[in-house]
């Protein structure tokens, strides 16, 4: 008789997504030899491979790929058991898993910790920072309860609940402070710098400018403090959003501009499962966080903006 345990299914899970032992057995905090281990002796009580173990990386079986699906439904219940006893008190308590995206996050953050803390003080709060694909798989997959991301997600399995409101702001060198602000053409005749392929504000950036892709001699940067030195130095210029700039700019020898109407903004939401148990907490969990646009991060959606 099979003796199949909740480890087995949640070491399974971490290897079928990172695929690679390394970094499965970090998440799941064990050594890779036990990972190793105990993947050999779940395929021992199927009796069939799981996973084709390559030089560098694995690969999941047929079987693997219909036994992580099943898996993800069974730790999914699971977790939601523990959830239906988290949100049957009247205040939100326990471990709660919030992703950001990583052009709210360093900004935000801060505030955001302390608000929540302030509104649910028996709440453990475990922030994780990660790109809107990786945190929309989270979410559905149920390893995480919220995010703050930008809107709209369009997922139909998924409730988004705007927050804040924030406009994209022109960051050029300190040489061009007082010249004429372009539109969005005459940004697309400069050399712009964006963030790399995986970010959501770069897309966002791309469309302002009306540019279906970017062109091949894009100068990229991995987060926006790199873009805004990049363009300190005289490479380019860059867009940034509104609650970044101060920030950002602090360092560096770069000046400040707000575009030409109609100007680019984003929309920042939090989104959650909408079968999550925790659901009657998170609508006013959202509502406590637009307080965040009276602090000069951005506008409440449909509002003024902040400082402007």
């Amino acid at each position: 008789m099979m003796n199949i345990s909740m480890k087995h299914l949640r070491y399974f899970e971490a290897l079928a997504r990172h695929q690679h032992f390394g970094h499965a057995a970090e998440a799941c905090r064990i050594t890779q030899p036990a990972l190793s281990l105990q993947m050999k002796e779940l395929e021992e009580m199927l009796g069939a491979a799981l996973i084709e173990r390559g030089p560098k990386r694995i690969r999941l079986t047929s079987l693997g790929e219909d036994f992580v699906a099943r898996a993800r439904e069974i730790l999914r219940a699971v977790d939601e058991l523990g959830e239906l006893a988290r949100a049957s008190g009247e205040a939100l308590h326990g471990r709660f898993r919030l992703g950001v995206i990583p052009t709210v996050a360093p900004y935000l953050l801060p505030a955001i910790i302390q608000l929540l803390a302030r509104h649910h003080p028996r709440l453990d709060l475990r922030p994780r920072e990660a790109t809107t694909r990786k945190l929309l798989a989270d979410l559905n997959e149920g390893r995480l309860d919220a995010a703050i991301m930008a809107l709209p997600v369009s997922e139909p399995l998924l409730h988004e609940e705007p927050i804040l409101e924030e406009e994209f702001m022109l960051v050029r060198p300190l040489a061009d402070e007082g010249r004429p602000v372009p539109d969005s053409a005459g940004l697309r005749e400069m050399r712009l710098l964006l963030l790399e392929e995986g970010h959501c504000f770069r897309d966002q950036a791309l469309s302002f400018c009306n540019m279906p892709a970017a062109p091949s001699d894009l100068m990229e940067g991995s987060s926006l403090s790199t873009l805004v030195q990049m363009v300190g130095a005289g490479i380019g210029v860059t867009l940034v959003p509104q609650m970044a700039i101060p920030l950002e700019t602090a360092s560096a020898s770069v000046s400040v501009a707000r575009l030409r109407e109609p100007r680019p903004r984003r929309t920042l939401g939090l989104v959650w499962r909408r079968n999550s148990p925790l659901a009657r907490h998170l609508g006013p969990m959202a509502a406590h966080l637009q307080s965040l646009a009276g602090q000069g991060t951005g506008r409440h959606p449909g509002g003024a903006a902040a400082g402007a």
